[in-house]
């Protein structure tokens, strides 16, 4: 069990600058606070391939702790690698979804064992004005192999942890309500991003994989701290002790934080542990 507390952190927007890479001042100060007693929790929208990478830099593997993925949909102890929590949507539920978004103008991405499986691999979103190669990023970012269905939602015939879309921020914020009217009281759905919007099992949430696992885990949510920026954040920050939501947090985060910290690219998280907590 661990002596302090727990440090929960996000990952993209939070723990990553905005060029995705772990800063030597925000790493440095996350291994000091495991060195004095702290269990960090690295928790996000990704799945475990896409945390592992980092989990090791923050030496993890050594320290313990453990991996949030799919924004609470599966919660891996990093030390054993024991599932100790998932909850993955339904065949029948997963197939509903990509049925229904054949009906709009979005990249849809779902991961089966090493593979990311999508309509067409050469597709991209226009973001900031520019062409944006998200399903390369995507594949890339999280270690997957990519494969090509024309179908996915015949192809199917496994419980999916999440189903990802992605579109330009306009074309999400125009449709996202009618992307989700059909699945409001079966499933979860939310932003990641403004380019992503993307459905979860019913009930899914960072906060409900931490009270999953919370006893095995050995921490207490009044010790927890929790770092975040995004909608999918909102839940971790309300349950632990101190909420901290990052300067480039959304307006809605900031608004039920605790405390307000120092921007990604102005490490944060360093700049609250080096002043509150080391």
């Amino acid at each position: 069990m661990n002596n302090k507390g727990t440090l929960v952190l996000d990952i993209d927007g939070t723990l990553l600058s905005s060029e995705k890479k772990l800063t030597k001042r925000t790493k440095e100060a996350l291994i000091e606070a495991q060195k004095q007693g702290w269990l960090l929790i690295l928790a996000s929208g990704r799945p475990v391939n896409g945390l592992m990478r980092f989990a090791r830099e923050l030496k993890m593997d050594a320290f313990g702790g453990a991996l949030v993925a799919f924004n609470g949909s599966k919660v891996v102890d990093m030390r054993s690698g024991e599932v100790l929590f998932e909850q993955p949507m339904s065949v029948s539920e997963g197939k509903a979804v990509l049925e229904h978004l054949k009906n709009f103008d979005v990249i849809v991405l779902i991961d089966h064992d090493e593979y990311m499986l999508t309509n067409d691999v050469y597709r991209t979103i226009e973001r900031n004005g520019r062409d944006f190669a998200v399903i390369e990023y995507e594949s890339r970012s999280n270690n997957y192999l990519l494969c090509e269905k024309k179908d996915l939602a015949a192809f199917v015939d496994f419980p999916l942890n999440k189903i990802l879309t992605a579109a330009t921020p306009a074309y999400l914020q125009a449709h996202w309500k009618e992307m989700a009217a059909p699945f409001q009281d079966r499933l979860n759905s939310m932003f990641t991003a403004d380019f992503y919007f993307e459905f979860t099992a019913k009930g899914i949430d960072k906060a409900q994989a931490l009270r999953k696992t919370m006893e095995k885990l050995g921490c207490r949510p009044e010790d927890m701290i929790a770092f975040g920026d995004a909608q999918n954040d909102r839940s971790m920050l309300e349950m632990a002790g101190v909420g901290i939501a990052m300067g480039n947090a959304t307006d809605e985060l900031k608004q039920v934080a605790d405390v307000i910290t120092c921007s990604n690219d102005e490490d944060g998280i360093a700049v609250y542990l080096e002043e509150h907590v080391l």
